[in-house]
C-alpha cells in the first residue's frame, strides 16, 4: 500500500511562532476548522483538559490536550474497526505491516476493543505545524483504511 499523500491544512501566520498556553487552543481550533466537515467539530473543556472531535470523510477523529503544561499530553485518535474481528492473527499481521511501511508518525493500536489511528506526543515544544500534521495523517490515514479494513475483517 503506498505512502497516504498528505497536504496540511494551512495555519495562519500569527500561529506560525510557539504557541504559547494560551494560543495552543486556538492552532489546535484552527487546523480542526480546516480539516473538519464543515458543522461536525465539537470540544468538551473539564478541569482535566481539552477534548474535540470532528468528522473527516468517513471517520470521526479525536483530538485531546491533558493540560496546557510542558508534561501535558496530546493526543490524536480515529477508530477504524470494532473488535472482536474476522481473522485477528491475519488483520494483526496487516496492521504491523501497515505499522511500519504506511503510518508516517502515527501507529494502529488497540483501545477499548477498537482498532484506532492514533499519535500521541506531549505538549512541550509544540509547533502550530506538527498539530497541522499529525491531524492531517490521523484523520487520513483513518479515512484511507476504516472501509477496507471493516470490509476484510469487520463482523458483518
Amino acid at each position: 500500500m503506498p505512502t497516504p499523500s498528505l497536504s496540511s491544512p494551512s495555519v495562519p501566520d500569527e500561529a506560525i511562532a510557539e504557541p504559547t498556553a494560551d494560543s495552543l487552543i486556538d492552532v489546535v481550533e484552527t487546523v480542526i476548522s480546516s480539516l473538519a466537515t464543515e458543522g461536525t467539530a465539537m470540544v468538551n473543556h473539564t478541569d482535566k483538559g481539552y477534548l474535540w472531535k470532528f468528522k473527516y470523510g468517513t471517520v470521526e477523529v479525536y483530538v485531546q490536550l491533558t493540560g496546557l503544561t510542558d508534561e501535558s499530553t496530546f493526543t490524536i485518535w480515529s477508530s477504524v474497526l470494532t473488535l472482536p474481528a474476522k481473522d485477528e492473527p491475519q488483520l494483526m499481521r496487516r496492521l504491523l505491516e501497515m505499522n511500519c511501511s504506511d503510518t508516517l508518525e502515527a501507529r494502529f493500536g488497540i483501545v477499548n476493543d477498537s482498532v484506532v489511528v492514533i499519535t500521541s506526543r506531549s505538549v512541550a515544544d509544540l509547533s502550530p505545524g506538527e498539530i497541522s500534521r499529525a491531524a492531517t495523517i490521523v484523520a487520513t490515514i483513518a479515512d484511507e483504511n476504516d472501509e477496507p479494513l471493516q470490509q476484510t475483517y469487520g463482523m458483518a
